[in-house]
């Protein structure tokens, strides 16, 4: 065999077990589950809330004020790697005062598998539920998600009337994300879960805030701010200098930012 031909077969045969290694593994390289802090159990046990959905148990933290079109209810969608207890220490950070984090399916103390159909269906009941159970209008609910719950985030507003959305470091497809990261395979043939917001987020009309950091070195600006792009409804990007991914909330600009857009403010 020549050697030329030899080394060809070689990249062939690697190239394949790659791309196999990618079809199987892909649920474990977008979604992380983590597990709840044992001492944010203890301080915010108070708010606790576990609601079932097709016979998974869903556990989060439901923290009820004054509900208005002023002072919204927050619904937060997570990242891939992140557990939602967390925001609970941010909530002073704020000007509103009533908030709901759930974890996904298999984060924290929720039940099941995590996928793009469970992370939206279930996005979509609990919205439902929560409304109905506390009886709060549609547009006094803002919903807000940070990186793959910007996803979740457009999903359900493309299917509920909310009054507005907040997204921090959002992507306009997981496909085109994918793209980046692979390119020279056909990732568009291999994910299941595409989380694909760009087929329809012209439709949506809702008020919206977008915030990226020029840093971000997961999602990829331009996947941003081709989300922004597209976007149907009244829409602000806010790009804050010098923020990474996982940091962009340690920066005074993110809340100024999100607490003027909570406001009805569009001078940031």
């Amino acid at each position: 065999m020549h050697p030329i031909t030899r080394i060809i077969i070689i990249i062939a045969v690697v190239w394949l077990l790659f791309v196999l290694l990618l079809y199987l593994f892909q649920e474990s390289m977008i979604f992380y589950p983590q597990q709840i802090p044992h001492d944010y159990r203890l301080k915010f046990s108070k708010y606790e809330i576990t609601i079932n959905n097709n016979g998974n148990r869903l556990h989060g933290w439901f923290i009820k004020n004054n509900i208005s079109k002023d002072s919204p209810l927050i619904i937060y969608y997570g990242g891939n790697g992140e557990e939602v207890s967390g925001n609970l220490w941010s909530i002073n950070d704020f000007h509103t005062g009533s908030f709901l984090f759930m974890n996904y399916r298999g984060y924290g103390d929720s039940e099941g598998r995590p996928s793009e159909i469970n992370l939206c269906s279930d996005a979509l009941f609990i919205v439902d539920y929560i409304t109905k159970k506390e009886k709060i209008p549609l547009e006094n609910i803002v919903i807000m998600g940070r990186s793959l719950g910007s996803g979740v985030a457009a999903y359900v507003a493309r299917h509920r009337n909310v009054g507005s959305l907040i997204l921090v470091t959002p992507f306009d497809s997981l496909l085109n994300v994918a793209k980046s990261y692979y390119p020279v395979f056909p990732v568009s043939l291999l994910l299941r879960h595409r989380f694909d917001s760009l087929t329809y987020i012209h439709e949506i009309k809702l008020p919206m805030i977008s915030i990226i950091g020029t840093e971000d070195e997961v999602i990829p600006n331009k996947n941003s701010m081709n989300l922004f792009k597209h976007w149907g409804g009244p829409k602000e990007l806010i790009t804050i200098t010098g923020a990474g991914h996982n940091n962009i909330d340690s920066y005074d600009q993110y809340w100024k930012s999100i607490n003027l857009f909570l406001a009805g403010n569009k001078k940031y």
